[in-house]
């Protein structure tokens, strides 16, 4: 059974019994403690755009202030976005390079999680609607991907995903039913959770939807549209993608 309610930002926006000033607290740092919301500004806007090593330097000192937890020589590049960084968990030997965005945002999720020795290539958004993101140690995404959450993206161990890849888990909404406009629906109907195996690619431009879950080991070529579950040690090819081999031979 599907339901709807009113777009939660949304409609936390137009509260009118809460300040301007608790409105964005609350939709970007993830707190209404002004304390918290005059640590994240002043890190921000001081250290965020800094060049070079001592920017390095000062983001890896004072970001875990604002963070859920950050590791051991975790590397920040310039011009991050991070919003509710409380929710935001980080492992040892993880590098997030420029202009990134972490959006943990969400009223009862756990939000995004990085295992150790995770590499995030610029311009990469990771943005979580209610939803939770894991990537499972040494996973490598290239630059200009986006992953999308409502319900749960657990990316495994050792997998590739390559530029400009967008990986989606929740997001539906229900066209059929004319009486409830989409922007009133939440968004955040899912047909379940989506996996990306151990020691996969996923190639350049590839488009994985909701609950396609792919298995390990199995590589996906460029271009291709996931909509369906690849089994584990599999070549899939095409819009939309369908199984052509096997990658391992017996």
């Amino acid at each position: 059974m599907k339901t709807y309610q009113a777009l939660k930002v949304q409609k936390s926006l137009r509260d009118e019994k809460k300040s301007n000033l608790r409105k964005y607290s609350e939709l970007i740092v993830g707190s209404d403690s002004i304390w918290d919301l005059i640590k994240y500004e002043l890190i921000i806007s001081f250290i965020s755009w800094l060049p070079g090593a001592i920017g390095l330097l000062l983001r890896s000192k004072f970001y875990p202030l604002i963070m859920g937890q950050v590791g051991k020589n975790v590397i920040f590049g310039r011009n991050m976005t991070l919003r509710h960084p409380k929710k935001i968990r980080i492992g040892n030997n993880v590098m997030i390079d420029d202009n990134t965005m972490l959006d943990a945002k969400g009223f009862n999720n756990k939000g995004i999680t990085l295992g150790d020795g995770v590499f995030i290539g610029r311009n990469c958004i990771l943005y979580c609607k209610d939803g939770d993101i894991y990537l499972e140690e040494n996973t490598n995404i290239g630059h200009n991907c986006t992953l999308f959450s409502s319900n749960t993206i657990t990316i495994h161990n050792d997998t590739l995903i390559s530029a400009y890849c967008y990986i989606l888990s929740g997001g539906e909404y229900d066209y059929q039913n004319a009486e409830i406009k989409m922007i009133d629906q939440d968004g955040c109907t899912s047909v379940g959770s989506l996996e990306i195996g151990s020691n996969c690619w996923i190639g350049a431009k590839v488009i994985v939807t909701d609950g396609a879950c792919i298995g390990d080991n199995s590589v996906i070529g460029a271009g291709a549209v996931v909509i369906k579950p690849i089994p584990p040690r599999s070549l899939a090819l095409g819009i939309p993608a369908k199984v052509i081999r096997k990658t391992v031979k017996n």
